[in-house]
This record gives structure tokens, C-alpha cells and sequence, in this order.
């Protein structure tokens, strides 16, 4: 058998303007692929072969322990994230010491740095207030922005006043977290954002960046509404929101009504519940189908609500009394299921107005506990009933707001917030919080990227004010995924998931979701329910792999392992796939024959493997990963932290692939030989991530770039190419039909007609007159079968002489085909949906049609019938391919027929009102086991 964890294809003819199709092929062999013009292909495996004796006394093929793998990976992990909880306690500390030595003074004068307004200046060129002279100098490190390592910056949102007395005394206390920044991120130079946002409303962050406004010269941004912000203030709590729609809310009362509750919906994080009730005389959920429960405060659930607000509109009178029955008894019902938050609970009171103090409904459902809070909020100027609410929210732990305008409405939401903070500020504990991975946008230039947050309240410590448990704020730190993704043995593992409370994160380009819906074999949760209750084990299943933007299936059986990360909710689990996946090839080489024969010209690692970690250390930075494997196998960087294993892996497929430079080189000076093959470029890639590649004609190639994504090692995946080869039969080859960018050997159309019809004229005259045909080039096509198949493939079309159609030589066909390249189809017969199952499917749902080869189908007919004609056809499987020859007669002229794409398909129901709006209930309704957080504070005796 052949060694494992090598891939070499090659390619051809790939130009900047596509004028007709490009063809791909892959060739494998025993965990190895390989090609180039085929009739060479054993002269390089035979010179391969001789380079591999020369070390084969000190290689040998190791099985991975799954187990032992991940366990190992959740450790590193675990210190990257204590690494950052570390550097968010100290920033606690400051500020809490901080603000004990800081005196208040409302006349205090002081000019910060505003993210806005730094480095403006006005008609006279004069810096303005607030802004002054700012240095900012582009970092590689945080995405070539133009930041200041020495300074942070302060944001104020645009609804607030940036010389308010309260944002003053905040800003000037907090300056002393500048030195704590520096020193942290000197301490962990993988450290990006470190920040404080204040109760108060603004947002200090470092390193200092400017903010630019959007067109209308607005910021939106509040860091009190992030989820690091809500998770870090507040326990979990179940909210339910009353809204009066009685006719003294008609006009703008109702209007600002409607806007209190989505920004009371902004405060909610994943780990809160809620549901909203509008009430008159009468109790209506703004969610019907929702009646009596609460569903999780996820983005999806809040955006629905917001939608059904508009639909609000007021008659009636209001009778409160019902209203709050319902919710305290939706509370206390929920919170028995134990599917809710069991934590905090409040009930929002949204209204004009209140009557009377309903004294005997709190005395029936909260008191003497007074578990659940009553926050009322007051639309309008008047205040004859204020009095009647501010009672309610005495007696019931609780706060009064009024809200007279739209421009009132975000601060006096936001007030809830500081009382229910109080019990965890009163406990004083510093519960270290990770928020579920989410996209970042704070800067455009930098562009989206998904990330977690470690973050953590910061307290008064002042004795005049402990007993009242005043929230300062709460400091944070961004952790990019693309950093744990460095730390995964990329050489060894084919998929990693880290995991939280159900959710998943995974991909750069992806947010966060459930396991069960992308690993969706695992119908019983079986594995999903292992990694939220962070439990280590295994579990195996096969699975369909959806490659090439879900086009193409492969077919695997995966075993998963996974376990717990210390010190944090997540899990981690590793996927490896039966057969390769499972084991590795392992040799060794000298240093110096591994470093010669790894600087070649023709050699490459993959750009977003770490092989050496260049970011912990600012004079690393600049090096590339071949730069600084040298520099620390030479002993010139002995504090690089670098992959040994993995060097040492790279290293020997670096020495023991050495021939095959000299093999294409000879190729590329035998022109006539070369032109003959018509091959224009060959690359070869093992698993350690090593690429070696070649051009075989002149002129800029853009292959093999970090645009072609599927075409190339990087952090989240091997090539296309190179997968599709892996999980081939072994001793034979892959052939594809690119549908974006191309990998292989790539050659013209017109070169594969001239070639195929060269090989098929060698049939024996015999053949011919014994099935009696005639055939002739029938050039690309689309057909379509009983079945349903489509492809574009050159197929050959037969006039038959009084029998029906027989299949061809494929023999005949395979000698060539076993010389060059016999370009068909990559044809397969057995259609696989992507999707789940339609049970819970709603119109947002997606089918993916694939086609997926059955091996063991060697040959197969049928008719295709069209436009009153019968249309017969042969299919026979290539051997040692992954291709067939397709035959069909040329009597019916099928080209009315609409062809069958694999294009996505969008799930349009055609169901009636009444099933549409079951399907959405069911959807808000079904929620899966979540791991809850492990700290609650609900309530405190005192506040």
C-alpha cells in the first residue's frame, strides 16, 4: 500500500476569460493522490518510491486516539481563555480602585479623547473640543487599522449629552484603565479589544481607533444593549411585557409604547425569556400562538415580536388587574417547567396610566417573597396616575420611569437594568461571563469577523454605597475564533466544533448555530445533548458532507470526540473520518535535509496553518511560518513556540516529495512531449499542509490563491480536491467538472474531443459491425432521465441498425483513459437532499439537490421519454474512476426538456393560512435543552 496523507494533482489550460468548460482530475491511491499526464505518472511514483526506501526503516503509520486528541486541544484552549479572564480581572480591579478614590464633582471640566471627534478640526483649522491631536499608526494585528497602542478612546452614543457631569466623572476615574490595557496586552500580545462600558452609558476601548458615523451622522452603538453587557450585568430572568392598548394610548402614546417595548426586547440576552401581552379589556398576546409560555430571547424570537408590535393598535378600556394575573401566572407556570431561565423574574408595565395601587393581586401572587419586579413605565407628560405606579414598583422591588418622548425612551430603559444588577453587586461576584459567538461590526474598515467575549461587572466599593449595590459597568475582551481555530492540529483533525449552551461555533463566515442542524444525522441529539451537558466521550455516525458551495455529497462515517473546556461553558469536539482520518504517517529527516528541500521555489505551507505561533511576540510578526520553522530549528529563536510534531511531519513530506521537482522540470523541457498532454499546471499537497506546484506554460496564473477558497489549505478545511480524492475507493482516480474554480489537470474541450474520438476509432472493426452502429460526436448536451439526473457531459450518440442500443467498449475507452485524461462525467445516480426532514421546515428553508455515485453499479439502462419518442441510453461505470460512460441513440430530439440543476432550492409551502401559522408556532415553540449559566443572583433581601 501506499504511504498516506498525500494528494498531487495537476492542472490545465486555465485562462482569465473562460471561453469554453475546464475539466479537473484527481488521481488516489491508498490515502494518496496523485497525477500528472498520466503516462508519466509512474516514472514520479517510481522515483517516489525510491526517496521513501531511503527512510522506510523509520516510518511507520500511527492510529490518532480521538480521546487523547481532544482532550489535549481542550487544554490549550483553556489557557488561551484564562489567559484572557486574567486580563479582564485586572481590569475589574483598576476601576474598582479607581472609582473608591474618586470624588464626585459636578462641576468637574475635563478634555478626553472622543472616538468621534479626534484629529477633526473646524473651518480654521483648530482641533475641536473633545477631538485634539490623536497619533494613529496602521497595525497588522488588528486588520491594518489605524489605532494607538498607547491610549484608548471614549464613545458616547449619539442620544447623550458627551459633557454630561455623570459621563465626565466617568471618563476621568476610568483614564487609570489606559495603563492596565498597555499592560495586559504587553503581557498577551494575542489580545485585540479590551474595553469598559460604563452604566452611564459610554464606552472606553483600546486600543484608541477612530469612529466614523453613518450617513445621517449617527453612532447606534450602546454598549449597554450588547450581549457581553446584558450576560455580565444580570442573572438570566424571565420578563413577561405588558402593553395598555386602551384608547387613551391612541397617537403617539402608542407609538412610544411600541419603541419601549423593542428597547426592553434590545436589553434581553440568550439566556432570557419572554413573551409580550397587549391588554384592553380583553388579554391579547401579540404572539397568539404563544399563549401561557415563554420562549428564549434569541435574536430570531425578538426580531418576531418586533414585527407584530406595528400591528398594536388602542380601543377600549384597560383593565390592568386581568392583565397582571396573567402574568404572574405565566411566570410562575413557566418557571415550574424548569425550561425558562429560573432565575430572576419581572413583569414591564407599559402604560398611561394606572387607577388603582391592585394591592390584592400583588398580595395573591408576590408577596410576602416579592420575587417578581414590577417595572412601570409612564407614557406621556401627565401624571395624575403616577403615584399609583410608583407604589407598584416600591412594593415590589422594583423602578418607576416616565417616558414622555421617543428620545426618553433608551435611558429610562435602561434603569431596569441597574435594579436588577443589585443582588449580584450586593453579593459581590465578579461572575465571569462568555457570550455565545457573535459577528463583530464596531469598524467598517475591519470588516465583520465572529468572535466570543469574556466579561465581567465592575462594582462601587465605596462603603456609603456597598449596601446599595450600584453597578459600575462592566469590562471586556474580544477572543476571535480564527485564534482557537490556530490552536486545532489541523494535520490531524478533518472538523472541529466548540460549543455552548447549544450553540455552535465553527466557521469564520457562519454565527453561531445548533449542532443539530449541521450535524444533522444526529436525529436523536445524542451528540449534541453530550457536548451541553459538557460531558467527554465519543459517538460515531455516517454522515453526508456537503462540499463545493453544496453541489457535490461525500459519503463518510465519522467518529466524534469531545469533552469540556475548564474554567468556561464550552465544549469542544473533534470529528475524524474512518479510514485516512484515522491514522497518520509518521518519519523522520535530518533538519538540514528537511529545511534544504522546504525552501524550493515550488514549495508552499498553508497560509493559515500555525506551524509557529509568529503572534505572541511583536518582533515575530513579520515572519512567514518557512521563515520561522528555520529560524527556530536553527536555534536563532529558541522562545518561538512552534509545533514540533507537525515541523517534523512537514519536514519529511518536504524531503521524501524532493523528486518530483526534478520530474516536472523534465517535463517542462521536453516541450514537444509536454504539448503533447496538454497539462498547463501540477500541484501536489500532503496533510501537513506542504503544496508543491508548477507551471508548465508561460503567463500569470491565479491559481491556487487565497481567493480559491475550496482550492486551497486554510484554517477550516483541507482542498476540495484533495477531500474528494481522500474519500475515494482507494487505487482509483476522481475526475471532476469544476463549476467555479478549477483544481487538477485542466485541458480544452476541443483537445478532449480530439483525444476521445482518436481512442474510440481504435475499436476493432468487428465490434462495430457486430453491434451494428454508427456514432458520432454528439458534443455537450443537458438530458435528463426517468430518474432524476442532470449533467452536461460530452456523451456519444449512436444510430442503431435494427436492434436496440448496446453499450460501447469501455475498455477501449479505459486504455486511454489510463494514458491521458478521458474527460466524461463526473456522473452520479443516486439524488441526496440536504435537508433534515420538512416536519419543522418554513419558508426560509433550503434544498440542496447532490447526486451521489453508487459503487456498486456497474451498468444500467433505460429510455428517456420525450415529446412522444422513446429515447434509449446505456450507463457504464468507468473502471477505477469515479466517472460512466453514458451512450443514448439520437432518434428523439429531447431538447424541449428542462433541464435539472443543482441549483439551491427554496422551500416555497403552498399551505393555507391556518398551516403557515402553524408551521411559525411550532418553530417559536420548539426549544431544545440549553445548559443555564451556573451562577444566579435573583434576589437580595435588602434591594
Amino acid at each position: 500500500a501506499w504511504p498516506p496523507n498525500m494528494a498531487l494533482s495537476s492542472q490545465s489550460g486555465r485562462k482569465k476569460q473562460h471561453v469554453q468548460p475546464m475539466f479537473a482530475v484527481h488521481v488516489f491511491q491508498c490515502y494518496k493522490i496523485y497525477s500528472c499526464s498520466f503516462c508519466q505518472c509512474h516514472t514520479f511514483v517510481s522515483g517516489y518510491f525510491q526517496k521513501y526506501k531511503e527512510f522506510e526503516k523509520s516510518v511507520r503509520v500511527e492510529e490518532i486516539d480521538g480521546l487523547k486528541l481532544v482532550k489535549n486541544l481542550a487544554v490549550k484552549m483553556e489557557e488561551v481563555f484564562r489567559k484572557k479572564a486574567e486580563a479582564t480581572r485586572r481590569l475589574v480591579e483598576a476601576a474598582e480602585e479607581a472609582h473608591h478614590q474618586h470624588e464626585e464633582n459636578p462641576d468637574l471640566q475635563y478634555e478626553y479623547f472622543n472616538a468621534v471627534l479626534i484629529n477633526e478640526v473646524d473651518e480654521m483649522g483648530n482641533n475641536v473640543e473633545l477631538g485634539g491631536e490623536f497619533l494613529l499608526e496602521p497595525n497588522d494585528h488588528f486588520n491594518n487599522l489605524s489605532v494607538n497602542l498607547s491610549l484608548s478612546v471614549v464613545q458616547v452614543p449619539t442620544n447623550m449629552y458627551n459633557k454630561d457631569p455623570d459621563i465626565v466623572n466617568g471618563v476621568y476615574w476610568s483614564e487609570a484603565l489606559n495603563k492596565v490595557f498597555v499592560d495586559n496586552f504587553e503581557r498577551d500580545p494575542t489580545l485585540i479589544w479590551q474595553y469598559f462600558g460604563s452604566a452611564k452609558g459610554f464606552f472606553r476601548q483600546y486600543p484608541g481607533v477612530k469612529w466614523h458615523p453613518d450617513e445621517h451622522g449617527v453612532i447606534g452603538f450602546d454598549c449597554r444593549n450588547r450581549k457581553w453587557y446584558i450576560q455580565a450585568a444580570t442573572s438570566p430572568k424571565d420578563v413577561v411585557i405588558l402593553v395598555d392598548v386602551s384608547g387613551s394610548m391612541k397617537g403617539l402614546r402608542l407609538t412610544i409604547a411600541r419603541q419601549t417595548v423593542s428597547s426592553i426586547l434590545d436589553t434581553l440576552g440568550d439566556d432570557d425569556f419572554f413573551n409580550v401581552i397587549a391588554y384592553n379589556q380583553e388579554i391579547h398576546y401579540v404572539e397568539p400562538c404563544l399563549n401561557g409560555t415563554l420562549v428564549r430571547a434569541d435574536r430570531t424570537n425578538k426580531d418576531h415580536f418586533r414585527e407584530h408590535l406595528d400591528k398594536l393598535f388602542a380601543k377600549g378600556i384597560g383593565l390592568l388587574g386581568e392583565a397582571l394575573a396573567e402574568a404572574f401566572t405565566i411566570l410562575n407556570d413557566f418557571n415550574q417547567t424548569g425550561r425558562g431561565s429560573v432565575c430572576s423574574q419581572a413583569i414591564m408595565l407599559v402604560t398611561d396610566g394606572a387607577t388603582e395601587m391592585y394591592d390584592d393581586v400583588f398580595e395573591k401572587y408576590n408577596w410576602p417573597e416579592r420575587k417578581v419586579r414590577i417595572f412601570p413605565y409612564l407614557i406621556g407628560r401627565e401624571s395624575a396616575f403616577a403615584d399609583n405606579l410608583k407604589w407598584m414598583a416600591c412594593a415590589n422591588k422594583g423602578y418607576f420611569s416616565q417616558i414622555s418622548t421617543l428620545a426618553d425612551v433608551q435611558e429610562n430603559v435602561m434603569r431596569y437594568l441597574h435594579v436588577m444588577s443589585r443582588p449580584k453587586v450586593i453579593d459581590h461576584e465578579h461572575d465571569t461571563v462568555w457570550t455565545e459567538a457573535y459577528v463583530d461590526s464596531l469598524n467598517e474598515k475591519a470588516g465583520p469577523s465572529l468572535m466570543t467575549t469574556v466579561a465581567m461587572p465592575v462594582f462601587s466599593t465605596k462603603n456609603e454605597t456597598k449596601n446599595q449595590g450600584i453597578l459600575l459597568g462592566v469590562v471586556g475582551t474580544d477572543i476571535p475564533l480564527q485564534e482557537l481555530m490556530k490552536l486545532i492540529p489541523k494535520h490531524m483533525v478533518q472538523s472541529a466544533v466548540l460549543y455552548q449552551d447549544g450553540q455552535k461555533r465553527r466557521k469564520p463566515n457562519y454565527s453561531s448555530v445548533d449542532l443539530s442542524e449541521v450535524e444533522w444525522e444526529d436525529k436523536d441529539d445524542i451528540l449534541r445533548n453530550a457536548m451541553v451537558n459538557r460531558r467527554t466521550g465519543t459517538f460515531s455516525m455516517e454522515v453526508k458532507k456537503t462540499v463545493d458551495r453544496g453541489r457535490r455529497v461525500l459519503k463518510m462515517h465519522n467518529d466524534y470526540y469531545y469533552t469540556d473546556i475548564k474554567g468556561t461553558p464550552f465544549s469542544v469536539g473533534v470529528a475524524l473520518s474512518r479510514g485516512h482520518g484515522k491514522y497518520f504517517f509518521r518519519g523522520n529527516v535530518s533538519v538540514e535535509a528537511g529545511l534544504r528541500d522546504l525552501e524550493q521555489p515550488d514549495v508552499a505551507l498553508a497560509d493559515e496553518w500555525t506551524y509557529c505561533n509568529t503572534e505572541e511576540q511583536h518582533e515575530h510578526r513579520h515572519l512567514t511560518q518557512i521563515q520561522a520553522i528555520k529560524l527556530f530549528l536553527t536555534g536563532r529563536r529558541p522562545h518561538l513556540k512552534c509545533d514540533r510534531e507537525l515541523i517534523q511531519e512537514v519536514l519529511f513530506d518536504a524531503v521524501v516529495t524532493a523528486p518530483l521537482e526534478a520530474y516536472w522540470t523534465g517535463l517542462a523541457l521536453n516541450k514537444s512531449e509536454n504539448s503533447d498532454k496538454g497539462v498547463e499546471i501540477t500541484f501536489l499537497g500532503t496533510r501537513t499542509g506542504l503544496s508543491r506546484t508548477n507551471l508548465f506554460v508561460p503567463g500569470d496564473q491565479d491559481f491556487l490563491t487565497a481567493e480559491d477558497k475550496e482550492g486551497v489549505f486554510n484554517a477550516d478545511h483541507f482542498p476540495l480536491w484533495y477531500k474528494r480524492a481522500a474519500e475515494q475507493v482507494p487505487g482509483t482516480f476522481v475526475y471532476s467538472i469544476p463549476f467555479s474554480t478549477a483544481v487538477g489537470i485542466q485541458m480544452k474541450l476541443e483537445f478532449f474531443q480530439r483525444k476521445f474520438w482518436t481512442a474510440c476509432r481504435q475499436v476493432k472493426a468487428q465490434q462495430i459491425m457486430q453491434h451494428n452502429l454508427t456514432c458520432t460526436a454528439g458534443g455537450m448536451s443537458i438530458f435528463q432521465l426517468k430518474v432524476t439526473i442532470a449533467a452536461i457531459c460530452m456523451f456519444v450518440v449512436c444510430e442503431k441498425r435494427g436492434e436496440s442500443v448496446r453499450e460501447l467498449d469501455t475498455f477501449s475507452a479505459y486504455l486511454w483513459f489510463s494514458q491521458l485524461l478521458w474527460f466524461l462525467i463526473s456522473f452520479h445516480t443516486h439524488s441526496a437532499q440536504r435537508s433534515r426532514g420538512k416536519t419543522m421546515m418554513v419558508p426560509c428553508d433550503t434544498e440542496y439537490p447532490a447526486f451521489v455515485s453508487e459503487r456498486t453499479i456497474k451498468e444500467t439502462t433505460g429510455n428517456i421519454e420525450c415529446e412522444g419518442c422513446v429515447r434509449s441510453f446505456v450507463i457504464q461505470q468507468i473502471p477505477s474512476s469515479n466517472l460512466f460512460m453514458v451512450v443514448v441513440d439520437n432518434k428523439c430530439d429531447c431538447s424541449s426538456a428542462p433541464p435539472v440543476t443543482m441549483d439551491p432550492i427554496e422551500i416555497m409551502y403552498i399551505l393555507s393560512r391556518r398551516n403557515t401559522d402553524s408551521l411559525k408556532c411550532d418553530r417559536l415553540k420548539f426549544q431544545k435543552d440549553r445548559k443555564k449559566p451556573e451562577s444566579c443572583h435573583p434576589f437580595h433581601p435588602e434591594v
